[in-house]
């Protein structure tokens, strides 16, 4: 095979020829920004920072960033030489296919799919809580946050069916405003200093303040913050120059995020001092406000105009999420019945070029994942948020691992890349950082879903299920196809 194959086809004559997204579509910066949007960085902050630091390692959690870090970079080190001869909608699927066969390939595709919609259903319903809060307080207009859910689900379904270069202009813009404010804060606080014990560097990443507590919960948090950033390999077939592009944003996209999150992370630890930083967001947990353990600091630098303004950048930085995580998913259901997977209708394009059939798709499962916890009158951030937030980081985790071992396994067979680094030692190495985040979030997945035992043992049997029940799918469909 020539080395500068760069297809879906490549390894599957009978693929179908059906409808392409649209080429040269984004650059660097335009997958990035899909990237940085999914991570969600304000939400990230402001809900995973005060419980890293009231159950985890307290002052020690901006080094579990940088650990979670480290893994996602030695992960991408694969992840990148594998995009470089396989160039597809499906990512996930596809990677593992090539790697561990087709019948592993699709059942990963529905355990994908589980993800995407799942943590873009938990993404819901934590909005709409905070849309209709945001709503009552200023206009006195108090609507059930269902109602505020399902008005967003249509101009998302609109936005995506505009294309991806829409998109990505929309996300530039949310983006854009929370990394500002938050950076803003954090770099104005480094600048002077810190707060009133200093910056506190050995007090935040020496060794013996990244091992205090129990740093496995702040890991846990850091790698689920990291949740989002493989975007960069489902947009490749609508960059430009796929080779280079894809690459780049992939390592800016984990440079960023990484730095981002432990700056940011460190600066709120300095700005209460480090020896205070732990009572203080176990006080903000206690009071139903984690959030007010971020955004307190900031208002006192800023002015209280930005205790106004913080809310509203939440909820945008939501929507921003929501966004990015239905573009994923309904290039995932195109790419699957591109591949005759699913029913080929899927790959309806519309006159942008956007898949408007999969999109309808992605939306409605939206809305059934999501409306019943309405109707059941369910909380929608301690039940829809919390659940199933969690069971799209257990699901991702073990897609990052079955992707890890899948490049190794190609690598040796197909030998289109012979450098030990990028298709052995590093996608080894990531695939036990993997497994052993996958370890911690096991272990601690109780206190990750916020939840009760029984609820976190059905949620966490529900991953596993659903790529049992993917792989039964492949194999009775390639005996359908064979005989």
């Amino acid at each position: 095979m020539d080395s500068q194959t760069v297809s879906r086809h490549a390894t599957e004559p009978d693929a179908p020829t059906a409808g392409t997204l649209k080429p040269n579509a984004l650059g660097v910066l335009g997958i990035l920004f899909f990237v940085l949007s999914a991570q969600a960085p304000l939400t990230g902050i402001a809900g995973a920072a005060p419980i890293a630091v009231a159950l985890g390692n307290g002052p020690g959690v901006p080094a579990a960033y940088l650990v979670a870090g480290l893994v996602i970079l030695l992960f991408s080190v694969g992840f990148v030489a594998m995009g470089r001869h396989v160039v597809d909608a499906g990512a996930f699927y596809t990677y593992i296919g090539k790697g561990l066969g087709r019948t592993t390939g699709t059942g990963s595709a529905g355990l994908a799919l589980f993800a995407y919609c799942t943590i873009q259903a938990a993404m819901y319903g934590l909005y709409g809580a905070i849309v209709s809060g945001l709503v009552a307080t200023h206009t006195g207009l108090d609507l059930p946050w269902w109602v505020w859910t399902l008005a967003t689900m249509a101009v998302v379904q609109a936005l995506g069916a505009a294309g991806v270069e829409m998109g990505a202009k929309v996300l530039a813009v949310f983006v854009l405003a929370e990394f500002s404010i938050l950076s803003v804060f954090a770099l104005v606080t480094l600048f002077k200093g810190g707060g009133p014990e200093g910056l506190g560097l050995a007090d935040s990443f020496s060794p013996s303040a990244a091992l205090d507590g129990a740093p496995g919960v702040a890991v846990m948090f850091a790698v689920a913050s990291m949740f989002g950033f493989e975007a960069t390999a489902i947009y490749g077939e609508e960059a430009r120059e796929p080779r280079k592009t894809v690459p780049r944003a992939t390592y800016l996209a984990v440079a960023v995020v990484t730095g981002f999150f432990a700056l940011v992370s460190w600066m709120l630890i300095s700005s209460y001092g480090a020896s205070k930083a732990t009572a203080a967001a176990g006080k903000a947990l206690e009071g139903g406000d984690g959030a007010g353990f971020v955004f307190a600091p900031i208002a006192a630098d800023f002015g209280g105009w930005v205790g106004d303004v913080l809310p509203v950048l939440l909820a945008t930085s939501l929507f921003a999420g929501i966004l990015t995580f239905h573009n994923s998913a309904n290039r995932y259901l195109f790419s699957l019945g591109r591949d005759r997977l699913l029913p080929l209708r899927l790959c309806r394009l519309n006159r942008r070029h956007a898949p408007w059939t999969a999109g309808c798709v992605q939306t409605v499962l939206a809305v059934l994942l999501v409306v019943p916890f309405a109707l059941a009158g369910k909380d929608p951030v301690l039940t829809l948020f919390s659940w199933f937030s969690g069971v799209a980081v257990l699901a991702m985790m073990l897609l990052y691992l079955l992707t890890s071992v899948s490049v190794v396994v190609f690598f040796r067979r197909a030998r289109l890349d012979t450098r030990p680094w990028n298709t052995l030692i590093a996608p080894a190495l990531g695939a036990l950082g993997i497994a052993g985040a996958i370890w911690l979030i096991l272990a601690n997945f109780t206190t990750l879903i916020g939840g009760e035992r029984t609820t976190a043992l059905w949620l966490t049997l529900s991953v596993p299920v659903v790529m049992a029940l993917g792989l039964v799918a492949a194999r009775v469909r390639g005996r359908a196809a064979g005989g």
